[in-house]
């Protein structure tokens, strides 16, 4: 019962937002990064945020969640309610990544940090080396997953299969509570969309996987793989765009379209089609998981295949 109060929460806050940015004007434009062509209302990550952390509470008073977990992923709150501010007002660099190091440090803190990082044939324990990894884990998810929000109904999917693919893998309540409250927001934001998540829904949801990711590593130093696996099509695009704009000496802090989703488009793919593979490519990413013993074994045919897409992509339009 609980799941279907947080879907129509969900659903309703994103219509009533809507509603609400189309009247005060709360229009994201057209730029030289978008890959849409119409003004469109942005803000809908309020209400995947506000039906999340009011999820997470219920489980947390149920005694559905670990403390630690718990407070790990509301430290969230702080990267939202600043994302939301920079969607309006457009905050400098500088402050964007003193607060994601901010929230990358509490989380790891409240997380109690990441135990090991286990390469199969050895395995590294010093505390210092695996908490500066968890950390730039954690601002990089946040990043990057809001490079990838760029296209209608994408990085929605994405963390409803994550959410799925967790609850599968893991059991836990808070994952279905992460893919009922983006399923909400989705229903609006499938292609057509008609209103944008904002960089308060997209660096949420980026924290939130990497938080997932460092807790369920610390339960088993395997487990850190089978995340990197899952979340493949996102950190995979994201990661080879940024070598290949650094190898060609762009300035990485200039807007762009060169990630393989945004050229795919360009290409003459719609947003449907790009979601629909992302969706078959995902599935395909969790059945290695779930049919291969071997998780390094996975990991290594994961990432080969993500760049034969990779590869595909260039075939269609070069990264230039």
């Amino acid at each position: 019962m609980i799941y279907i109060f947080l879907f129509l929460l969900s659903f309703l806050l994103t219509y009533f937002i809507k509603n609400y940015a189309i009247k005060k004007s709360l229009i994201a434009h057209v730029n030289e990064r978008s890959s849409h062509t119409t003004p469109t209302p942005h803000g809908g990550g309020i209400a995947v945020a506000f039906t999340w952390f009011l999820g997470l509470t219920y489980l947390f008073f149920s005694a559905e969640i670990s403390s630690s977990l718990y407070y790990a992923l509301m430290v969230g709150v702080i990267i939202s309610v600043v994302s939301y501010f920079d969607d309006l007002f457009e905050l400098s660099a500088k402050l964007r990544i003193f607060v994601q190091s901010f929230v990358a440090i509490l989380g790891i803190y409240f997380i109690g940090g990441l135990d090991s990082i286990d390469f199969g044939i050895f395995s590294i324990e010093n505390q210092i080396i695996t908490n500066i990894f968890a950390f730039l884990l954690i601002v990089w998810f946040i990043n990057l997953y809001n490079f990838l929000d760029g296209i209608d109904g994408y990085a929605g999917s994405e963390a409803i299969f994550l959410g799925l693919s967790g609850f599968l893998l893991f059991g836990g309540a808070q994952f279905l509570v992460l893919a009922v409250a983006v399923l909400g927001f989705l229903v609006w934001n499938w292609h057509r969309a008609k209103i944008f998540m904002g960089d308060v829904g997209s660096t949420l949801l980026g924290y939130t996987v990497a938080v997932f990711t460092l807790y369920y590593a610390n339960e088993n130093p395997l487990n850190l793989w089978v995340w990197i696996i899952l979340f493949g099509v996102f950190w995979f695009d994201a990661t080879y765009t940024l070598l290949m704009r650094y190898k060609n000496k762009e300035k990485l802090s200039h807007a762009h379209k060169k990630h393989g989703y945004q050229r795919l488009v360009q290409v003459g793919w719609s947003h449907d089609k790009v979601v629909k593979v992302s969706i078959l490519i995902n599935i395909g990413l969790f059945l290695l998981i779930y049919f291969i013993p071997n998780i390094f074994m996975a990991l290594v045919i994961s990432i080969l295949s993500l760049y034969a897409m990779i590869q595909y992509i260039n075939s269609k339009k070069a990264f230039l």
